[in-house]
């Protein structure tokens, strides 16, 4: 049983997988710096100054802790969202213009084999001789 897993982890598969999901982790901490530290405070500084991830509604004050909806976080968290399907978007755009580009490539004439060549020489010898 250990082997079997052994094989299927080792597969390229498998390994492709795991390395996009580190990758896919790391492209979605840069994103969320983007949209954080750079675009959030822009569109807080353009709309009057407000900070979107401190916009929220108290719904009662019972007890020792409120009942909050903290709808600037998901006003955040949706435009983290959205900048990273488009980014994704995007990289998938560009990775289909490169295969498109490879698929159009036209293919060079694959190489005679020992064999054909034999046949030519053959042929070309018995042209000679028949004239």
């Amino acid at each position: 049983m250990l082997e079997e897993f052994k094989k299927f982890a080792l597969k390229g598969n498998v390994l492709d997988l795991a390395v996009g999901v580190i990758i896919g982790g790391a492209f979605g901490k840069i994103v969320t710096s983007l949209v954080n530290d750079i675009i959030m405070p822009i569109l807080g500084l353009v709309v009057g100054g407000i900070n979107f991830t401190a916009l929220e509604y108290v719904l009662t004050e019972k007890g020792s802790e409120p009942i909050v909806l903290r709808y600037g976080q998901f006003i955040q968290t949706t435009f983290d969202f959205l900048i990273i399907a488009f980014s994704i978007f995007m990289f998938i755009k560009v990775l289909t213009k490169f295969k498109k580009k490879e698929e159009e490539k036209p293919a060079s004439a694959p190489k005679p084999s020992k064999e054909e060549m034999l046949l030519s020489e053959i042929r070309d010898i018995l042209k000679e001789k028949a004239n």
